[in-house]
């Protein structure tokens, strides 16, 4: 049972607990609340993002709603768009070094995520940084004094780089700069707390040395769990093909939180949803008990999402849908209708159509490699009255071609598409 907080202080802290895997250091942090409330003076809670993509998902999103709490808490929200750390790309988790992206290509990124980021932030109470606005001013001097508030040993500590070392895999120079980078963001704003995932915990921690080296309090950090994707494996990743973004519509959202795996539901709940911390517990346990169809449950959370990231009642409107089509057996009532005049448009040789280019194009598949993945997998159906291909018979040549089609033919990539 949740018990009932007594005092400002324990209902923030409550709040910015829930879902936390790090406080650290607790005591400071405790601290630095306690000092907020008594002053009455916000803390800058800072969050930075490299805009190395145009999306933003359900995986991202982990990080801005608990800046979302910390704004509903009265607290002052900084975001760093990272137009300079971008070019260099954060290695955490990495098994290689990332390709640079070019510069204009980040910044149409940047511009992007931020009509994203405001889907959920109070744009009003919210500072946008861009750390080009410090890393472009400063000269080399600046950059070596930077360098010397860290030693080389304590940046190959980091697990990333010690197990690139270990396999021989190459480390470039400007990698180890990351961290650094990262952390002077935090001098540049003075913040007093920063967020991100586990997987940023050395970064995190790296701030609070590069303040202190640049003579200010050292932030408290927060760690949050990494979102795993819709595959139950890998964390949440456009590339791999397993996420659900923010601006996906109504009914490939709702449609994308069905194949959730059971074991993750509560974990969605948690970290994607703004859900009473009562119905939080509520949930946990539902799902223990034996007797339980979790996918009640995976229907309140799809139509809890929707509703969150589109209007109200679009939630229950894309349950309905996926209900007729799925339970009931019956097609949508509005599949996308794909001409051969428009095929040209797309740039496809309408006489013999390849299949995975036919998915990329068309927007069933992010790219031509998820489909060809999803076709490996099994996953993309075509039916037509004149083929020998049916929805219980799918694809699994990657290389698979055929002509145009002379009846209406029907394809069909996973549950929803």
């Amino acid at each position: 049972m949740l018990s009932k907080p007594h005092t400002e202080f324990d209902r923030q802290w409550q709040v910015i607990a829930r879902g936390a895997v790090d406080l650290l250091p607790e005591d400071e942090f405790r601290a630095k609340l306690q000092q907020s409330l008594k002053d009455n003076k916000p803390l800058r809670v800072k969050q930075g993002f490299d805009p190395t993509s145009p999306d933003i998902h359900l995986g991202h999103a982990v990080g801005i709603r608990k800046l979302k709490q910390f704004q509903d808490l009265g607290h002052k929200i900084v975001l760093i768009v990272g137009d300079y750390t971008a070019l260099v790309g954060d290695p955490s988790g990495q098994s290689a070094t990332r390709p640079m992206l070019s510069y204009d290509k980040i910044m149409e990124n940047a511009e992007t995520y931020q009509k994203q980021f405001f889907r959920i932030l109070d744009r009003s109470k919210t500072e946008i940084c861009s750390n080009g606005d410090w890393f472009k001013k400063m000269d080399f001097r600046e950059i070596m004094h930077l360098a010397t508030t860290f030693t080389v040993a304590r940046v190959l500590e980091r697990d990333d780089f010690s197990i690139r070392m270990k396999n021989g895999v190459p480390i470039s120079l400007h990698e180890l700069f990351y961290p650094l980078m990262q952390g002077y963001d935090s001098v540049a704003i003075r913040a007093d707390i920063e967020i991100g995932a586990t997987e940023q915990k050395f970064n995190l921690l790296a701030g609070r040395v590069i303040q202190q080296a640049y003579g200010q309090p050292p932030q408290a950090i927060l760690t949050l769990p990494i979102l795993v994707g819709l595959d139950g494996e890998k964390k949440m990743s456009k590339s791999l093909g397993n996420y659900i973004g923010i601006t996906d519509d109504p009914r490939d959202m709702f449609g994308k939180v069905m194949s959730i795996p059971d074991r993750l539901i509560y974990d969605y709940f948690l970290l994607t949803t703004e859900v009473a911390l009562e119905r939080l517990e509520d949930i946990k346990q539902q799902l223990s008990q034996p007797d339980i169809n979790p996918m009640l449950l995976q229907k309140e959370l799809g139509e809890t999402l929707v509703d969150m990231y589109h209007h109200a009642g679009d939630g229950t409107t894309a349950r309905d849908e996926f209900e007729r089509v799925f339970s009931q057996k019956k097609l949508p009532d509005d599949i996308e209708e794909l001409t051969k005049d428009r095929a040209v448009q797309l740039g496809l040789n309408a006489d013999k159509l390849f299949l995975p280019n036919l998915l990329a194009k068309t927007g069933m598949c992010a790219s031509s490699s998820e489909a060809r993945s999803l076709i490996q997998s099994g996953s993309v159906y075509i039916v037509a009255e004149t083929q020998h291909i049916s929805f219980d018979e799918p694809v699994k040549d990657v290389k698979f071609e055929f002509p145009w089609p002379s009846v209406t033919t029907i394809i069909k990539v996973g549950k929803r598409r």
